[in-house]
This record gives C-alpha cells, structure tokens and sequence, in this order.
C-alpha cells in the first residue's frame, strides 16, 4: 500500500468469492473495507495467474502490494479447495502441508511447484525473524561458538596437514 494506507487483514469470503482487505486510510484516520470480486474462478483455475492478476491491477495494486504473495496463493487456494467440495478444516491442513518445511525432505527430487512453495515458506519465515539495524534486538557482529554435535575425520587437526600436498 502507497503512504496512506496502513494494511491490518486480508482474507477471503466463499460466496459470493471476493478478497477482502481491512486497512486504516492515514489521511482520514479511519479504518476501512475494500471486496475485490473474484470472478471466472474455477476450481481448475490458476491460482498463481490469478495472484498476479489481482496485484497488477490498477484498481487493486495500491491495496495489495503489502501483502506477500504467498498468503494470497493460501486464500485462493482455500476458495478453490472450497469448490472443490473441501470441507475448511481439510484445505487448511493440505496448504498448512504444502507450505511447511520439513528439514528431512530432499528437495532436490520434488517438481518445481513443490520448490517453489517450500521456498516461499522459507524466505517468508526468513523475513518474519529478521533482525535489521535499528530493531531492539540486534547486536553488530555477533560470535559464537559451537560444540561439534558429531565428529568428522576429514577437518580434524591431527590428520595432516595442507603441507602433504
């Protein structure tokens, strides 16, 4: 959102479909409601055209533009789990698995919308736990030292040196 506009939700209604987003006008000093209609959406629709549809444009886009990409893919994607006949405690659990990050899974052998989400969670939850210059909690150059959880033969001091070469 431009200087004026202080966005505080955004979600999705069902029926009729509409995104909407509840933000505080600066100017006015008031709180306000915008519905954007979602219209000719399917459930075989794509979710991320449409994403991009609504933060290009020009009626939308100044609302829009502060909320990440991936929570509007997570609210069409429940309207579309909904057409689909989805219950709502379902869908959640579905967008909750595809949007986790399980450090045991090899991403190397997923197909690339599945890459894409997983990195989408990973630069989101990045983001929410950055600490930048001028917050309360950061400290310049920080150091630590860390205990060897397993031990590895190939960087251990006694086992040569460079001067073997």
């Amino acid at each position: 959102m431009a200087a004026q506009y202080s966005l505080r939700k955004c979600g999705i209604r069902f029926d009729p479909p509409a995104l909407f987003v509840t933000y505080t006008d600066k100017s006015a000093g008031k709180t306000r409601c915008r519905t954007m209609p979602i219209r000719n959406f399917t459930k075989t629709s794509s979710v991320a055209r449409f994403v991009d549809d609504f933060r290009k444009s020009p009626r939308h886009k100044k609302f829009l533009e502060h909320v990440p990409k991936s929570q509007l893919e997570k609210l069409l994607r429940l309207l579309q789990d909904n057409l689909k006949g989805m219950s709502l405690d379902q869908s959640l659990n579905e967008i909750r698995k595809e949007y986790s990050i399980d450090p045991e899974e090899d991403l190397n052998k997923v197909d690339e919308e599945t890459l894409r989400k997983k990195k989408t969670a990973m630069e989101d939850s990045f983001e929410k736990n950055r600490v930048r210059p001028g917050d309360a909690d950061f400290e310049y150059e920080v150091e630590k030292d860390f205990q060897p959880v397993e031990t590895c033969e190939w960087d251990s001091a006694d086992s040569g040196s460079d001067a073997d070469f």
